[in-house]
């Protein structure tokens, strides 16, 4: 495995430079996050830890923070809930295609949050609350963190606009992309349908949306591609993949042909952020379900 020992004065992103010199700063902080870095054979998170000289700096196999901090292993009381991890902070959860992360104006009764919050009732008593810090789309499934209180939703949400949460998405395409990896950066517009389109950049209302790709396989009819978005727009991924001219398996909106999953074939695979109590950096996972 790759090491160093520490120098005098250097905290341990400034080891993790001389290890991998040709890795960009994010794929350094990706490292932390995931687990891999290890300082004396203890597994450390925090990018300015400080060093003492001749301390032995490990980058390990991948770990991921779900590994480190499992949710609780006791059976939990409420409705049916795909809990990823639980604290007296954060909730993060796997959400089920076809469910709206929260209600809309119709005021459904049935959405993730709704479902989130029976849960920590009926665990932590009836004032117990958990707070949106973000959405997906309702056909999309995959990772979410609710915050427990409203400073933690504030702090989140702080990272996502300041886009420092790594969001990584899987999708099923249909076709593939001509290049292996890129980017995709377009200008969206909603309106109060939430009805999507792409418009020039200096059109009213239009926020940027950048989508980053990269093909993990293909077999000429359909490719399995990971995304990685440094913004969270509505429909962002999936009007991504059509501007490249592979839609997304099963998204007849933006151009699919077929739907053999009987869904998107979109997920949030992975979510890495800065716990906003403890500030350290975890990663949470969810197994991506149309992916063998």
């Amino acid at each position: 495995m790759p090491g160093t020992e520490a120098q005098d004065g250097e905290v341990l992103l400034d080891a993790l430079r001389r290890i991998h010199p040709d890795s960009s700063t994010g794929t350094l902080r990706r490292m932390l996050t995931q687990g891999r870095v290890q300082v004396d054979g203890a597994t450390v998170h925090a990018a300015k830890a400080d060093l003492t000289p001749g301390q032995r700096v490990e980058v390990v196999a991948r770990v991921t923070a779900a590994d480190e901090h499992p949710a609780p292993s006791k059976k939990q009381k409420g409705p049916k809930l795909d809990v990823l991890f639980e604290d007296e902070t954060i909730l993060v959860v796997n959400k089920p295609p076809g469910l709206l992360s929260v209600a809309t104006n119709k005021m459904e009764d049935d959405t993730l949050h709704s479902r989130c919050v029976a849960h920590v009732r009926a665990n932590h008593g009836e004032r117990a609350w958990v707070h949106v810090v973000h959405r997906l789309d309702r056909e999309t499934s995959g990772v979410m963190v609710f915050a427990r209180h409203a400073r933690h939703k504030d702090d989140l949400q702080r990272q996502f606009a300041d886009r420092n949460v790594h969001r990584i998405y899987r999708a099923l395409t249909e076709g593939c992309p001509e290049a292996e990896h890129g980017t995709v950066v377009a200008h969206l517009v909603e309106d109060s349908h939430l009805n999507v389109r792409e418009v020039k950049s200096g059109f009213r209302g239009a926020r940027e949306a950048i989508t980053h790709y990269r093909v993990l396989d293909e077999d000429g009819l359909v490719a399995d591609v990971e995304l990685l978005i440094e913004t969270g727009r509505r429909h962002q991924i999936r009007m991504a993949m059509r501007k490249l001219g592979c839609p997304i398996v099963g998204d007849a909106l933006h151009g699919a042909t077929a739907d053999p999953l009987g869904r998107v074939a979109l997920h949030a695979f992975a979510l890495e952020f800065l716990h906003p109590e403890s500030e350290e950096p975890v990663r949470f996972e969810a197994p991506v379900p149309f992916v063998t």
